[in-house]
């Protein structure tokens, strides 16, 4: 309509929906209520957390599934704050997230008045660990500031971005803005890189490949690229599913003496998408990570390949467009690759503990006994035992917070927000009882809506992973038994269909049945 004009809280939600964005995970306050204002004749489902931290762990969980930005409203201050813990885990992991958030008006901004929820300097905080954080200070700015952090948000290493809108900015009027449209620009390696490095793969008598979450999108890619090359193919926790079954999958940590052993012997190891960090090469912190013969780096995102080992060869570009590119430069080869991975995979479960084996294989009978479900963990001890070792069905149908950051709190809202992403996947979220009194209250959103997950609480009854830490430390254990609550009590308040047990035959069936019931259920398996 000519002359039309639109607030820019409207203009938001109008610019959030033309860029495909389908849920917003926020609690709305007197410093977001602006942006609601269009909120509800948008197509744009909104989803009510009960804490912040929530909203931006459910934006993690449904940006992993679904590969888009999860998108979160949160007020300025304490709001903003909240989120933290959420968006320091989604950088982590390289998880494309977009946290919008209110600010005190532009003539209050750095000048200490007392504002209601105000901060020193909330940018300046932000920008110490998202990608980018950005103050919409000119309404006619809209359009192009949140195309600008949409892509940033998905381009080279994705991560969280942050948009911040003044209060007085939020009520100003302009014409509706069409979407901003930026050209997608792809890091591409030039062909010199990519005819040295295929040179190095085709004299390789016995390579290897470490793959991280950053190739978790290149299933067929990879799993083509190590065929021809016939390599073992390593995988990190968040990259367990690809090559799933495959003789030349590998998954198991690298953090195993036996599969170090692997990545010793072998004379070119090709790294793709993955950062070679501690909590997925040394968890244990030993030191005792080889050193590479020959090493080819392959990711999206140059200052990640410049901040690890020195490389013999630097690949900038996406894992799919790089892998297919060198599988047709060099001559495909048989030597010992699936002979190297059996090896490695079974010395790898010889050197586990009788404990954690175990634990291993309940987790193992649990993703048989739901097909296709997706599993996701908290820091919890049976998560712990399975990125030691444990096999996916497929990509991304495996992550958790025990990597990386490492937060706790992850669970429930990050199965939550995965549930909605992909509604058609039933979900088995694995958190301890120490955990879920972290998020505890997120259970009400699950309910709210009707996500199918089954919460499966491994009560030990305080932090037991911890407190067997100190004890190996010689350190008196202080501070590792809370109380946990009662979880039957927990479900009914909730209105949750509830099971409870000690034996893993029950634990499995328990799980199997809630799972084929739909809906949301609590079921405690009572450790000991």
């Amino acid at each position: 309509m000519i002359g039309e004009t639109v607030s820019v809280g409207e203009a938001l939600v109008r610019l959030l929906e033309a860029h495909g964005v389908e849920v917003v995970f926020g609690i709305p306050g007197v410093h977001t209520a602006e942006l609601y204002r269009g909120l509800a004749a948008s197509k744009i489902r909104h989803v009510t957390p009960r804490h912040e931290q929530g909203a931006g762990f459910m934006a993690d969980g449904y940006a992993r599934v679904t590969g888009r930005p999860g998108v979160a409203f949160v007020i300025t201050g304490p709001g903003l704050t909240n989120t933290i813990t959420a968006m320091a885990q989604a950088r982590a992991d390289s998880v494309p997230m977009l946290v919008i958030s209110g600010v005190n008006a532009r003539a209050t901004l750095g000048k200490g008045q007392g504002c209601l929820h105000e901060l020193p300097d909330q940018q300046a905080l932000m920008t110490r660990f998202a990608k980018g954080s950005v103050t919409l200070m000119q309404a006619a700015d809209l359009a192009g500031v949140l195309a600008r952090c949409l892509a940033l948000a998905v381009s080279g290493r994705p991560g969280p971005v942050h948009l911040e809108i003044p209060t007085d900015v939020m009520v100003e009027r302009i014409a509706p803005p069409a979407p901003a449209i930026l050209p997608e620009a792809k890091p591409r390696a030039e062909e010199e890189v990519i005819q040295s490095a295929a040179a190095m793969i085709g004299s390789a008598k016995a390579p290897v490949i470490l793959a991280g979450g950053g190739a978790s999108g290149a299933e067929a890619p990879l799993r083509a690229f190590a065929e021809r090359c016939d390599a073992p193919v390593v995988l990190t926790a968040n990259a367990r599913g690809l090559l799933a079954g495959h003789p030349l999958q590998v998954p198991a940590s690298a953090s195993l003496a036996p599969v170090r052993d692997l990545i010793a012997a072998s004379d070119l190891v090709i790294a793709v998408g993955t950062e070679l960090g501690q909590t997925d090469y040394d968890v244990y912190v030993d030191g005792g990570f080889p050193a590479f013969q020959k090493l080819i780096r392959i990711d999206v995102d140059i200052a990640q390949i410049a901040s690890g080992p020195a490389a013999d060869a630097m690949i900038v570009e996406d894992c799919a467009s790089a892998l297919c590119r060198l599988a047709s430069l060099f001559d495909g080869q048989e030597s010992t690759g699936a002979h190297r991975a059996r090896g490695a995979c079974e010395a790898a479960w010889s050197a586990l503990s009788d404990k954690i084996r175990g634990e291993v294989r309940l987790l193992h009978r649990l993703r048989d006994a739901v097909p296709g479900a997706r599993l996701i963990g908290d820091s919890t001890q049976l998560v712990y035992a399975a990125n030691l070792y444990f096999e996916a069905a497929a990509p991304k149908l495996w992550f958790n917070s025990a990597t990386g950051y490492g937060a706790l709190g992850y669970v429930p809202p990050g199965p939550i927000g995965a549930a909605i992403g992909e509604p058609s996947r039933p979900v088995v979220a694995i958190v301890g009882d120490g955990g879920l009194q972290f998020s505890l209250a997120e259970l009400g959103t699950a309910v709210d809506e009707k996500a199918d997950v089954v919460f499966l609480v491994w009560n030990n009854r305080g932090y037991r992973e911890i407190e067997t830490y100190m004890e190996d430390a010689g350190i008196v254990p202080e501070g590792v038994t809370p109380t946990p609550p009662d979880m039957e009590k927990i479900a009914n308040a909730f209105g949750l269909g509830f099971s409870s047990t000690a034996d893993e035959d029950e634990l499995v069936a328990a799980v199997e049945d809630a799972a084929a019931r739909g809906g949301v259920h609590l079921v405690e398996f009572q450790a000991s």
